[in-house]
């Protein structure tokens, strides 16, 4: 299993950003613009538990799969959300969005990914894979973010 860290500060309130995790497909797609659906397959009251039929368009490649809430916890100062996903019958992933309110107007995002290959074969990939996604992930979020905060 390979694991990738980035933490960003982001010139934005902590609400605003969340809105890109935990709202419409609309918000959602402004960071993750290649989720074309998100379906809620069953949704539990405190969040952890719920099941969304998610769509993905990469190219011309159309992948669907269900995300599942591992982690949620929505407080004023600090937000948290992960969500898990088999990918292809290959990879087991998670993705965790951690969320901490510096000040009114300024929050640290921390980024963690996880990547299980289920198959022997798909170890190999690993082993050249980087952190670019993930770091192309938070700068985006930042960039979004911070062009939504200045326009509210």
């Amino acid at each position: 299993m390979k694991t990738w860290t980035k933490s960003i500060e982001i010139d934005a309130p902590i609400e605003k950003i969340w809105d890109y995790f935990d709202g419409s497909l609309e918000n959602i797609q402004k960071i993750m613009p290649q989720v074309v659906e998100n379906k809620p397959v069953h949704v539990t009251e405190e969040g952890v538990g719920s099941v969304y039929l998610q769509t993905y368009k990469e190219g011309k490649r159309v992948q669907q799969y269900e995300v599942e809430t591992l982690e949620y916890e929505n407080k004023d100062n600090e937000k948290k959300l992960k969500i898990g996903f088999t990918l292809a019958n290959m990879f087991k992933i998670t993705a965790r969005y951690q969320l901490k309110k510096i000040n009114d107007g300024t929050t640290l995002l921390t980024y963690t990914a996880t990547n299980q290959p289920l198959k022997w074969f798909v170890k190999l990939f690993l082993l050249f894979a980087t952190e670019k996604v993930v770091v192309d992930f938070v700068h985006r979020v930042k960039q979004e973010a911070e062009k939504g905060a200045r326009i509210d």
